[in-house]
């Protein structure tokens, strides 16, 4: 299973609709009909990604994500409403929910939304914080020729030799982690430490104590003196990943390591001096943060010393067979597979498909069509759904009812046109498959 999807709606139809179109997926379904069954089955079970409706008998979703993201700070949600409007929508976000859409309307959006919350979550679980002798990758690491990432690969190798810090935009899934540390592998500080932070995966009052250190006695549970990382990384590299998660209190303790190379440790009241190089990642656009008030102006000023902007999947799709390449080696010999190879057909579904989750979400579809594949090539049906039904221009399509025709079809190829078996595995009664065969005009089955 690739993750584990908790659905609250009191819709019934829509709900055991979603749930299977998820199963399809990959993904492991609870169904809940009311918020408080939700919160039961959240208490209880490890879920990654909740999509809840907005207006249920028992509450409403908007605040019901406020109050879960402060408990389960680590799942996403995905609100779903069937009408939408720009209020609700701008305070579910700022409530800590992953997006917000109209059903019917963002229908095409769903699954692949799904697939972006659960690459955060993925992300999240990692370790939030990395500490390596060296780095891990260089700069023959990065897969691809096209000119976006040429550019992008010639840039960070002529400031790698630098002490400059570094700035790395760029949508989830780039593969900013990479490239930081390349630089790093790239740089004088190779033999030095690599340290790296998730700011988005410790909480504010852990993460200044993860950052700065902190003396015994700085607070309850202080026990013994702890170096920071930044401490740690002295000599060596920094890399402040998702640094627009970071608080304002602590992105002006920042400022002063970048403006002076000093800092006070929790509790202390002597400084540390230390020579650290920095490099912050972030796919959130920070100059707009700026003027919003969101973010410090002058630490994005130190730290926009050097930017480099990383292409995403989309923009580069001649790199695609190559990276596809790559991650299917690494899998078949991970799973100790005999050598497999991808049709023709599904090369030209991977190019054309527009890749939102980027070199992250292209990696879980080949490990996903490696598992499904039964022999030694990987055929458009091993891919997801919404790369088999992706129009010319990579954009799917299909509604939900569309996509519930299809399954249908399907159910029914499977059982060799057995309505019984195949209304017993849809989970539906007889009656309600021959009304689905005619409202679909499902008149005959090809085995």
């Amino acid at each position: 299973m690739r993750g584990n999807v908790l659905i609250i709606d009191d819709e019934d139809a829509l709900r055991k609709l979603l749930s299977r179109i998820i199963s399809l997926e990959g993904f492991h379904v609870e169904q809940a009909a009311l918020l408080k069954e939700g919160e039961q089955i959240l208490s209880r079970k490890n879920i990654d990604v909740i999509l809840c409706d907005v207006k249920l008998p028992d509450g409403n979703g908007v605040e019901f994500v406020k109050d879960a993201k402060e408990k389960y700070f680590l799942r996403e949600f995905i609100l779903l409403t069937a009408h939408g409007n720009i209020a609700d929508g701008v305070q579910a976000i700022k409530n800590g929910a992953f997006d917000y859409i109209v059903k019917g309307n963002d229908n095409d959006r769903i699954i692949p939304l799904l697939n972006m919350a659960m690459d955060k979550v993925s992300s999240q679980k990692k370790p939030a914080v990395s500490i390596k002798e060296s780095g891990t990758y260089n700069f023959d690491s990065i897969i691809g020729n096209s000119p976006a990432i040429k550019e992008a690969v010639g840039l960070a190798k002529k400031i790698a030799q630098t002490d400059a810090t570094v700035l790395l935009l760029g949508e989830t899934g780039t593969g900013k982690e990479v490239f930081a540390n390349a630089i790093h592998a790239g740089s004088k500080r190779a033999s030095k430490s690599f340290v790296a932070i998730n700011c988005s995966a410790i909480g504010r009052e852990l993460l200044e104590g993860e950052l700065f250190g902190y003396k015994a006695g700085a607070y309850t549970g202080a026990i013994k003196d702890k170096k920071g990382l930044i401490e740690m990384a002295d000599g060596g590299t920094l890399l402040l990943d998702e640094i627009g998660e970071l608080h304002a209190e602590l992105q002006a303790k920042l400022l002063r390591v970048l403006e002076n190379g000093e800092f006070i440790r929790l509790g202390d009241t002597k400084t540390t001096k230390v020579d650290v190089r920095i490099i912050a990642a972030t796919n959130r656009q920070l100059d707009a943060e700026v003027e919003n008030g969101i973010f410090r102006e002058d630490l994005f000023y130190r730290l926009n010393v050097f930017t480099i902007q990383l292409p995403p999947l989309r923009d580069r799709s001649e790199d695609i067979p190559s990276l596809a390449s790559y991650f299917l080696s690494f899998y078949v010999q991970k799973e100790k597979r005999n050598p497999v190879h991808f049709s023709s057909e599904a090369m030209h579904l991977l190019q054309h498909y527009p890749w939102k989750g980027n070199i992250r979400e292209l990696r879980n579809t080949i490990q996903r069509a490696l598992i499904l594949a039964d022999k030694d090539e990987i055929l458009p049906t091993e891919l997801p759904y919404q790369l088999q039904k992706a129009d010319s221009h990579g954009v799917h399509s299909l509604s939900l009812a569309n996509v519930e025709k299809d399954h249908i079809a399907k159910v029914l190829v499977h059982t060799k046109g057995n309505k019984t078996r195949a209304a017993e595995l849809l989970g539906i009664g007889l009656t309600t498959l021959y009304r689905k065969m005619e409202e679909y005009n499902i008149t005959s089955v090809k085995n």
